[in-house]
């Protein structure tokens, strides 16, 4: 008799956790254990079990810890990258001659403008650090200007007219020096196939000659208050394309 009596005690309690349950999955978290041996002793209908095991399986995650361990690292530098980013936008100097061409997810940009019925045409791609060393352990408190000064610009100037060759100059900006690189003419008419001649190496012409090609870009906008205002620009948009591209790589992880 005192055994129907503990059974049908526990009989009622099962129906009274399985009511909790669907109230509070922390309830059912908590008192799991016990309502497993009120199962055993009453052998309640199929229905329960399978809301017990359900319950749980809503918590639990397909993806590898590994996954889970890069997006913590992702989100980290998601939010560093972010916080170091200027809040206010670079403004174009009112004197600039160049219209810019930025597009977002490239890692150059383009200026164009007209001089003298000519096209001219400027390919600016990201700033190299001047002497950079992975080992060298970067100062916090570096500001943008010395970074500015310690870095190089490479560029590309394009002068053509109409109906006749372009002029094709590769140049490398620092801080308040262009150094021209190369320069070749590039004949639309000459087909890729043939060999065309590039000239001497700019370094071995003669100085007079060197310093007039200079002066040529010069006036054309190519001097050193446009690539030092390019050097912050593209410093600028380096650290927003960063961001953009940590923010797809967190997007694919997280799918």
């Amino acid at each position: 008799m005192a055994l129907n009596n503990v059974i049908r005690r526990a009989s009622r309690v099962v129906p009274l956790a399985i009511r909790a349950s669907a109230g509070s999955q922390r309830y059912l978290h908590n008192h799991r254990q016990g309502a497993a041996v009120l199962a055993a002793v009453n052998q309640p209908s199929r229905n329960f079990s399978p809301r017990v095991f359900s319950s749980v399986a809503v918590h639990h995650s397909n993806k590898p810890k590994s996954d889970e361990s890069l997006l913590r690292v992702l989100k980290s530098e998601l939010t560093c990258a972010i916080e170091s980013q200027t809040e206010e936008e670079i403004e174009i100097p009112e004197a600039f001659p160049f219209q810019i061409e930025d597009q977002p997810g490239q890692q150059t940009i383009t200026l164009i403008r007209e001089y003298n019925g000519e096209k001219i045409s400027v390919e600016v791609q990201m700033p190299e650090l001047a002497g950079d060393d992975e080992n060298e352990k970067e100062d916090d408190d570096e500001d943008d200007q010395q970074a500015i000064t310690e870095s190089l610009l490479p560029i590309v100037v394009k002068i053509s007219k109409p109906n006749a060759p372009s002029l094709e100059f590769s140049c490398t900006a620092s801080a308040d020096d262009i150094t021209i690189d190369s320069l070749s003419i590039k004949d639309p008419e000459v087909s890729e196939d043939q060999i065309a001649y590039e000239g001497p190496d700019f370094g071995d012409l003669d100085e007079n000659l060197q310093k007039a090609f200079h002066k040529y870009l010069e006036i054309r906008g190519i001097k050193p208050s446009t690539t030092n205002f390019l050097h912050e620009y593209m410093m600028d948009k380096d650290n927003r394309e960063y961001v953009g591209w940590l923010e797809n790589l967190k997007k694919f992880v997280e799918a």
